[in-house]
């Protein structure tokens, strides 16, 4: 196997610790925002989604500490429309993962071929990317459609 280029690598891993925590934030401030009568499996669905994102953040911390290099004291951009009803916030959340999956796939195209356990991290992360924004997608269509609302294929 030829050797992972180190440095491209913590940088990608940072950006997804940073883009992670981010996710942490925005699903908690996002819960706290929901009202209505599916206010509680919605909130506990966005804790739930908060929760996944850092254990995302620490998987990736740990990454960047094995490699032997320092993790982010960084946040990612935290989109926010200020339109709190449920379909913005799931919008923002299809924007936000969507572009968590492209480093997650940019972290795999730096280590494919390089090391098997940070290749299969990133396929991990990948496959549960990939799922989130399939069911967002569901979740922001209307009862009976089958057509898929995301802005790119998934």
């Amino acid at each position: 196997m030829a050797e992972i280029d180190k440095e491209a690598v913590v940088a990608v891993l940072n950006r997804i610790l940073e883009a992670e925590l981010a996710g942490v934030v925005r699903y908690t401030h996002y819960s706290f925002l929901v009202f209505g009568f599916g206010r509680i499996p919605i909130v506990s669905w966005l804790n739930a989604q908060a929760d996944e994102s850092l254990l995302h953040a620490r998987q990736a911390g740990e990454w960047i500490t094995t490699l032997g290099a320092y993790p982010s004291l960084g946040i990612g951009s935290l989109l926010d429309s200020h339109q709190h009803d449920v379909g913005a916030i799931l919008r923002e959340s299809l924007e936000a993962e969507g572009k968590a999956l492209g480093l997650y796939r940019e972290l795999l195209a730096r280590v494919e071929g390089r090391s098997v356990a940070l290749e299969e991290f990133s396929r991990q992360m990948i496959h549960a990317e990939e799922l989130h924004l399939a069911e967002v997608d569901k979740m922001l269509r209307k009862p009976g459609d089958l057509q898929s609302v995301a802005p790119r294929e998934i």
